[in-house]
């Protein structure tokens, strides 16, 4: 395989271990300590992106509810916001495969050339190439699931009804997972967090489509989904909701993180 058709891990080392076995140990060890597995398998997955010092517990309260199903999805739609290039619309890349320390994993090329001919995405390596949204996302697929491929989004500024189109024609069957890839507030003090983040899991409870960047960094992505499954009638769960000043951070200027599971119905 020519090397431009992978995308190399980016951030290995710094928001998650760079050596496959440490790795495998950290994510093994964080699924093991979340809560019961589900007895129905979520459709929708939403997460935090932060180091998984930060938010690793987090996000484990998601992925560990993917036990039970880890021969059924085979196909995992992965959105983030964008943090390293300005983006209007949605970006799909043209590598083939994803990088992490625990081996490659497939791209959905299907998938990508039918987004492609959707409005306001475009095909942008470079959106994709420093992202960590969903990067970190990928250890914790890759320990959860048998095998799947990935169509990976990332989500810059763009309406959610367009983001709720994309979510909609790639929305498949019991093995497809759709994983929403988002952070809460930012660097509020520990107590002013708290308020806003209970504020707006709250919102997302709710399918309010309408959340801004200061409530959740990945808004965009969120917002389409919020669209798509209010309009679907899904269930929803809250699973977990804390902040870095919870797990390993100072309590000064803290990250919010929350992770939720919808279910069809």
């Amino acid at each position: 395989m020519l090397s431009n058709d992978v995308r190399p891990a980016a951030v290995a080392g710094m928001f998650y271990p760079g050596q496959p076995g440490e790795l495998t140990a950290q994510v093994d060890s964080l699924l093991s300590s979340a809560l019961p597995v589900s007895t129905t398998c979520p459709k929708v997955l939403i997460v935090p992106h932060a180091g998984y010092i930060y938010s690793g517990q987090v996000a484990a309260s998601a992925y560990g509810l993917l036990d039970n199903y880890r021969g059924l999805i085979e196909r995992v739609v992965l959105l983030g916001p964008s943090h390293q290039v300005p983006l209007h619309g949605m970006a799909v890349p043209g590598s083939r495969s994803f990088e992490t320390p625990l081996g490659l994993i497939p791209i959905d090329e299907e998938g990508v050339k039918r987004v492609s001919e959707l409005k306001n995405v475009v095909l942008r390596d470079d959106a994709h190439r420093q992202e960590h949204s969903l990067e970190v996302q990928l250890p914790f697929l890759q320990r959860s699931l048998d095998g799947f491929t990935l169509l990976p989004v990332v989500v810059g500024l763009c309406d959610p009804g367009d983001v709720a189109a994309l979510i909609e024609s790639e929305w498949g069957d019991e093995k497809t997972l759709l994983v929403i890839s988002t952070d809460l507030s930012h660097y509020l003090p520990y107590g002013s967090a708290r308020t806003q983040d209970q504020s707006t899991a709250e919102k997302i409870l709710s399918m309010r489509a309408d959340l801004r960047g200061d409530q959740a960094c990945g808004c965009h992505p969120l917002n389409g989904m919020l669209l798509a499954a209010n309009r679907r009638g899904m269930k929803i769960d809250a699973l977990d909701l804390r902040n870095s000043g919870d797990t390993a951070g100072s309590r000064d200027r803290v990250v919010g993180y929350g992770a939720f599971a919808l279910y069809e119905i």
